[in-house]
Parts: C-alpha cells; sequence; structure tokens
C-alpha cells in the first residue's frame, strides 16, 4: 500500500501573540489524497525546543523540582527550552543544559526529533542524552518558575517515570527514552 501525504494549499494566520515568536494560530487549506480539499485545518505553530537528561560521571541524573503553569501541582522535570531564531538542536540543548543547571556533558547523543501535535502542529520537541555532565559554572537561567536541582539515581529516575512524576509528556517521554537507551 502505497500512503499518499496531506498536501498544504495555503496557509492564513487566524491569531499570533507578540511579534508571533511563541504562538501563531494558522488555518491551513489542505487536500487531502482522495482530493477532497479542507478550508479550515486548524495550526498552531509554536517554536521548536530540546530537552536533555543529562548523566553525571557517579550515575546520578539531573532533574528538576518545579511547578509549571499548565501542570496541577509539582512536577519533576529535565533541562531544555526553545531554540533561539536561527539556532540548532545541538547548539540549543547544550546552551540550555549550561543555562539552567551550570553543567556541561562531554557525550551528547540524539533520542529523536518528535511531532508534538501530530494534527494540529505546535512545535518539534529534540530530545538528548548528555553523559558525563559536570558543574562548570553558575547557574544562568531566565525561568520564571521555582525550580530545585535533583541528583536522583537511576532506581530513582525510573521509580519517579513509573509514578507519574514527570507530569509534561515530552519530558516524560524524554527519561523513558534515556533510560532504555542507558540500559543497552
Amino acid at each position: 500500500m502505497s500512503m499518499q501525504l496531506w498536501q498544504t494549499l495555503a496557509r492564513r494566520p487566524v491569531h499570533q501573540t507578540g511579534d508571533g515568536r511563541f504562538l501563531v494560530v494558522e488555518h491551513h487549506r489542505v487536500q487531502l489524497p482522495d482530493g477532497r480539499i479542507i478550508e479550515e485545518w486548524p495550526w498552531l505553530r509554536t517554536p521548536d525546543f530540546v530537552n536533555v537528561v543529562a548523566e553525571t560521571p557517579d550515575g546520578r541524573y539531573l532533574c528538576f523540582r518545579q511547578t509549571k503553569y499548565a501542570v496541577q501541582g509539582i512536577t519533576l522535570a529535565i533541562p531544555g527550552g526553545y531554540l533561539e531564531p536561527g539556532e540548532d538542536p545541538d547548539s540549543a540543548v547544550r546552551r540550555e543544559l549550561l543555562e539552567e543547571t551550570g553543567y556541561a556533558a562531554e557525550e551528547w547523543r540524539s533520542l529523536g526529533r518528535y511531532a508534538v501535535d501530530g494534527n494540529r502542529g505546535n512545535g518539534t520537541a529534540h530530545l538528548y542524552l548528555a553523559r558525563g555532565a559536570a558543574a562548570v559554572q553558575p547557574v544562568d537561567a531566565d525561568d520564571l518558575e521555582e525550580q530545585e536541582l535533583l541528583l536522583l539515581t537511576r532506581a530513582e529516575l525510573a521509580a519517579a517515570l513509573a509514578r507519574g512524576e514527570f507530569k509534561v509528556l515530552p519530558w516524560a517521554a524524554n527519561v523513558a527514552l534515556a533510560l532504555a537507551v542507558s540500559a543497552e
């Protein structure tokens, strides 16, 4: 079976916040493989972002205990953030790890590039595993949330994931992928 892709025939901005850097809502005119046309397919354009599970030389994993506006209560989180305009994911993930934790890592592995919402856009997640992470400078984060940096063992990280303590899907996916890859 040969699957055909949908075709975007036109894009029309409907709304944006500020300069549009963080959110643009669009309607797309799309053509389905059978020829049907959908006049207003809703689409969200948000920046691509990176997340990283960082492991120290002694086998502990960096994460945060923090609040997040869209999450009820406290969540565990991993370092990450938006790509700056023109920045590639490999540079962004190194920058974010350093800014948010003060750590740099020796070994980097991409765990993949993933659509956040397969039907509505919403940016692309670039997920990583970093090994050999060590503190090299003070934290220089501009995050709005309060954060407490934690160093968890592999068993503690896996247990936290299993208990649902990573309450944002890209973080949980990144942790699960990192644990699977590091078990190889």
